[in-house]
């Protein structure tokens, strides 16, 4: 029976989930829209860019149970047209993307934001940006 069990899960490529293991989630997630969204504000934070970017993509998404909870995020950062204006939280969804052309640029980026949101607590604890093929 455990063996039948077995050939089928492998048929129908059942996902075991080990407590503690980061876990796939949908791109589309609040919290991983909040999360990329602070991931991105990190990057235009410590970037020296006079533009703005923001998420054009969330490629991939995984949430973690620690304590609280750790999304680790892959996101394609595009410039847009607005203008860094000194703004710790500048309003990106006014903002639109650049226009084909030489000011046209797309980085794909790793992002790990950690949250407790009981605390109302969000910190970026890691990201990693390079430049995409697609710019």
């Amino acid at each position: 029976m455990l063996l039948l069990f077995s050939g089928l899960c492998s048929i129908v490529s059942c996902q075991r989930l080990v407590p503690g293991a980061p876990y796939k989630i949908d791109t589309n997630d609040k919290g991983v829209l909040k999360a990329a969204l602070h991931g991105t504000n990190s990057f235009n934070n410590q970037t020296n860019d006079a533009f703005l970017f923001k998420p054009s993509a969330i490629e991939k998404a995984e949430r973690q149970i620690v304590k609280g909870l750790e999304y680790i995020l892959e996101v394609d950062l595009s410039r847009t047209v607005c203008r860094k204006n000194g703004h710790k939280d500048p309003d990106l969804a006014n903002c639109k993307f650049q226009p084909d052309g030489l000011l046209q640029q797309t980085f794909h980026c790793v992002f790990e934001v950690w949250t407790m949101p009981w605390l109302h607590f969000m910190k970026t604890t890691y990201f990693s940006c390079s430049p995409s093929d697609r710019s």
